[in-house]
């Protein structure tokens, strides 16, 4: 099995900053693309940022010049640096990470429980 777990939400004014973190472990061969994702209430969970293992980095536009995304391959850990939040920022963000357990074996996806993110003023 593999846990991953998320930190780092919490409140924040208009234009502050937060950093999340994401930490897999368990039973790990390779990791590949990890990511960050968010839901906001009544809205469908939406991509944020992701990144490859071999340090590929794709951003959905709304967060574009403002959030930074980035991987430690050693610590199995992934983090969404966020800058100049915003209201629209407000959601649970959730962390992705895909998986190889064993040499053959089969890429699988692992979310996270989430954290949640509030910008309020």
């Amino acid at each position: 099995q593999v846990q991953v777990v998320e930190s780092g939400g919490g409140l924040v004014q208009p234009g502050g900053s937060l950093r999340l973190s994401c930490v897999a472990s368990g039973s790990i061969f390779t990791i590949y693309t990890m990511g960050w994702y968010r839901q906001a209430p009544g809205k469908q969970r939406e991509l944020s940022a992701t990144i490859t293992n071999e340090g590929r980095t794709n951003l959905a536009d709304s967060v574009k010049g403002r959030f930074t995304i980035s991987r430690d391959n050693v610590k199995k850990t992934v983090h969404l640096q966020m800058n100049n939040l915003n209201a629209e920022d407000t959601a649970v963000y959730y962390c992705l990470v895909n998986v190889k357990s064993y040499s053959g074996g089969p890429i699988k996806g692992y979310w996270g429980q989430g954290t949640q993110v509030t910008v309020s003023s």
